[in-house]
């Protein structure tokens, strides 16, 4: 069955080869009038397609000219000509799918075809790629050839003022990361002023490297957050006690999962340590939830393997690429908590302010393609979650490299030391070797056994990847040993020395199977470029963490029974295929999970887009006169009708309370009396209520003037949707923290999150509204009126799973002309002293 499946999947790789070999044979159709043309001539083909594009043509039909262009101009300039696989590549792009194309088949030149044409219609391409060295690499080394050719070149990197960005997205095409792109976002719908926007609209982008970021990335949303004074005490006791704790005693640790759990005696022992009767009070829900993480901190999160510390400061690592991810943090309290364990300063926490998945900013696109070398494990994906194919381009020279069967260990020692001694051989013969490694802390292993047997060698880790495209370069050549971990120097080549292909090219060994083959596949494509010669082999034990948690016990039985040597590899294809359905099972696992975050995040999209979709109506708006009023008959209907309840009889309304609650908001005192409610129908009462409103209005915007009352509303709606809207993120994340549990009442959580998070949306609006409505009728205005954002935009970053309990700064009511009193009534109109009212936000 597998087997008929991947011969499918191979025919329709095929059926889009000979689709596309058509249009390449009619690119190079037009080699030879290009070659005729000067450079001038050439150049000037640009303004002329523009042309024809405004004109109706559509691109598809410019495509093959304009690529013949684009390989023209590339020869002139680069030195490089496409080839035809390249330009199969370059349609691929074009048509909004992901082209798998091998390493070394030069997917930075593919990206060019595409760029080129589809910058033509004057509304941007973005090329996204994973870290800011080939970001800046690209646009200095392609940037050349788009310029040569009449286009505008960006980038775009972290640190730049506004005005350069905006400079940036204003250029034909821009590169930057898949963060900086993510976070221009969010800061633009947190702007008090829309020419303080960075990005146009979204409209095509080539994702590099494509499945580490739509992929790997997707469950690490974007967060923009602000930091809070907060104690940081209950971390360390927490701590404290934690190390008072036994395992299986105290607590269990479920490895599959990573869940840790005190176990009854655990609690008992909480309860005793904190001095409490009932830990599971509500009055302990952070005290229990401190426990929690410390526990996780100290059991589950392991030391230059999820984390390093480095300057004093615990930094992630990633655990597909091995890179240090320097400024992100784990969210909900772990940060604090694996701090307190490592007994380094403790960092405040803080709150979200605006906060976006990979998958739903990429999304947003009007056409999103990708390139990589290793995407067809994960085909299903792209298609249900981007809409895109992946299609398989052929290499441009048949791969030669041979990739060996694994070989199986007993033990981590022995199979570690199997990996020293196969190094130092291939070493003697001058072989290069590339060791790929799972996590840091394996890395350090393999270079101590190294040192002891004076093998010289480079170590490119997440603590030293600052010459990472460096040493990966040189990692090619004669006697060269490179240990590096997961990331490999993705987007760098290796290139072979003079006299390596004849020593077999790039022989890569693989310390450990990644739950990922994809993973896998990437550091056995870091050999056999473009033909060259190259060897891969990987070594397993049944000790690895990806046999351990999924690997068969029987298998293990079996070796013992069959009188297995330590230092005796098995090759079988059994166990290989065992492996195989290990890592078929985590990468399903792991699609569930990414499948479930975006989920539940298309609920906060679908909020998102409209509370972003009205503070952009606000922002361009010259007069927001009419949906003031709106918001305000909003307000009047909906106290009204919580006052006088259909089920219940006049006699029985609370008139004064509904008078008391309307002077909060949109009357002052004395507008209304119970008598000139008495024996009236509610909606008579909406009437009466909303003239005097209005009257109210009318006569503030003649006190201070059209002009002012119209910059006034602005202020006042623009704080108000920024407030409530991130107290609303930080509520839904509560909700959804908890949300699971529902199940054990036989309830689909997924539905109950939506459900509840319509109603606390609705309940949002509406608290906008009044808020929106009791400021501009109550609030005064001095000279100075401005717009002030709720938070500092400036404390972006990224942090691991969007669940940041954070505190947002005190908001300052609307200015004032004089200042009241202490003691004095609060100018709002509440009825409430000045202190317990505007005087104490």
């Amino acid at each position: 069955m597998i087997g008929l499946i991947k011969k499918v999947i191979g025919d329709t790789d095929q059926r889009q080869t000979k689709k596309m070999q058509k249009t390449v044979d009619e690119i190079e159709g037009y080699a030879d009038e290009m070659k005729l043309l000067s450079d001038t001539d050439l150049a000037g083909k640009t303004e002329n397609f523009k042309a024809r594009y405004n004109g109706g043509e559509d691109l598809e039909s410019l495509l093959p000219e304009a690529f013949a262009v684009v390989r023209e101009a590339s020869t002139r300039v680069l030195g490089l000509t496409p080839y035809q696989v390249q330009l199969m590549g370059g349609i691929v792009l074009h048509n909004g799918d992901t082209a798998e194309m091998k390493t070394g088949e030069g997917k930075t030149l593919v990206a060019t075809m595409p760029v080129y044409l589809n910058a033509l219609t004057g509304r941007g391409v973005h090329i996204v790629t994973v870290n800011d060295y080939l970001a800046r690499r690209d646009s200095e080394d392609m940037g050349t050839l788009y310029r040569f050719l009449g286009l505008t070149v960006g980038l775009n990197e972290k640190g730049m003022s506004k005005d350069e960005k905006r400079e940036a997205y204003a250029c034909d095409v821009m590169y930057g990361t898949n963060n900086e792109f993510g976070f221009d976002y969010l800061r633009d719908n947190m702007v008090l002023y829309k020419e303080r926007m960075v990005q146009r609209p979204l409209h095509y982008a080539i994702v590099d490297e494509v499945d580490s970021i739509l992929i790997d990335e997707a469950r690490t949303p974007l967060i923009i957050s602000g930091s809070v004074e907060q104690s940081t005490e209950m971390y360390m006791q927490a701590d404290a006690f934690v190390r008072m704790l036994r395992e299986e005693d105290d607590y269990t640790f479920e490895e599959k999962s990573k869940n840790v759990r005190l176990t009854e005696e655990g609690v008992n022992k909480a309860e005793n340590y904190f001095n409490t009767d009932n830990l599971f009070d509500q009055g302990n829900v952070q005290l229990t939830h401190n426990i929690n993480q410390s526990l996780k901190a100290h059991r589950a999160m392991n030391r230059d393997d999820d984390y390093v510390v480095e300057d004093g400061e615990v930094v992630i690592v990633d655990q597909f690429t091995g890179r240090l991810m320097k400024g992100r943090r784990y969210g909900d309290g772990l940060h604090q908590a694996i701090e307190a364990k490592e007994q380094l300063p403790i960092q405040k926490e803080s709150m979200t302010l605006a906060s976006i998945t990979f998958q739903n900013y990429f999304r947003m696109y009007q056409k999103l393609a990708g390139m990589t070398g290793t995407a067809k494990t994960e085909e299903e994906e792209f298609q249900n979650i981007y809409n895109m194919n992946v299609i398989g381009i052929p290499t441009n020279e048949p791969i030669v490299r041979e990739d060996r069967s694994d070989l199986i260990y007993k033990t981590m020692d022995a199979k570690f030391k199997a990996v020293a001694d196969d190094i130092q051989e291939i070493h003697q013969r001058g072989q290069p070797i590339l060791v790929g490694t799972a996590s840091v802390d394996t890395s350090e292993h393999v270079s101590k056994l190294l040192r002891k047997r004076r093998v010289p060698h480079h170590v490119l880790n997440a603590k030293n990847h600052a010459n990472e495209a460096e040493i990966i370069k040189e990692a090619g050549q004669k006697n060269g040993v490179t240990i590096a971990t997961n990331m490999a120097g993705r987007g760098t080549d290796i290139k072979l020395g003079e006299g390596v292909p004849d020593l077999g090219g790039l022989f890569v060994i693989g310390t450990e199977r990644h739950e990922s083959r994809r993973i896998d596949n990437q550091l056995r494509g870091r050999s056999g470029r473009q033909g060259d010669p190259g060897v891969s082999q990987f070594y397993l034990s049944m000790e690895d963490v990806l046999m351990r948690r999924f690997g068969s016990e029987n298998m293990q039985n079996m070796l013992n029974k069959l009188g297995m040597e330590e230092d005796t590899p098995l090759e079988s294809r059994m166990v290989s295929r065992a492996v195989e359905q290990a890592q078929k099972r985590v990468e399903g696992h792991n699609f569930d999970a990414r499948k479930q975050i975006l989920q539940y995040d298309d609920v906060m999209r679908e909020q998102r887009d409209i509370i972003y979709e009205q503070r952009m109506d606000v922002l361009e708006s010259d007069d927001l006169r009419e949906n003031v009023l709106e918001m305000m008959g909003s307000v009047i209907k909906r106290t009204v009708a919580r006052f006088t309840p259909e089920e219940e009889v006049p006699e029985d309304w609370d008139i004064e309370g509904l008078i008391s609650e309307l002077n909060r908001t949109v009357l002052y005192n004395g507008d209304v009396t119970q008598n000139d409610l008495y024996g009236l129908e509610p909606d008579e009462i909406d009437e009466l209520v909303y003239g005097k409103m209005e009257a109210n209005y009318k006569a503030k915007e003649a006190e201070i003037g059209e002009e002012r009352m119209r910059e006034f509303e602005k202020v006042v709606m623009l704080r108000a949707v920024d407030r409530k809207w991130m107290n609303h993120i930080d509520q839904m994340e509560q909700l959804r923290q908890g949300i699971h549990l529902r199940a054990y009442a036989q309830n689909d959580p997924l539905r109950e999150y939506r459900f509840e998070g319509y109603n606390m949306f609705e309940d949002m609006v509406a608290s906008i509204e009044e808020e929106v409505a009791r400021y501009v009728i109550k609030a005064r205005i001095n000279n100075n009126m401005q717009r002030e954002a709720v938070a500092d935009e400036s404390k972006s970053k990224a942090v691991h799973g969007n669940n940041d309990k954070e505190k947002s700064k005190k908001q300052q009511p609307a200015r004032k002309t004089k200042e009241a009193g202490r003691n004095e009534p609060c100018p709002c109109g509440s009825g409430k002293k000045y202190k317990h009212c505007h005087g104490a936000a």
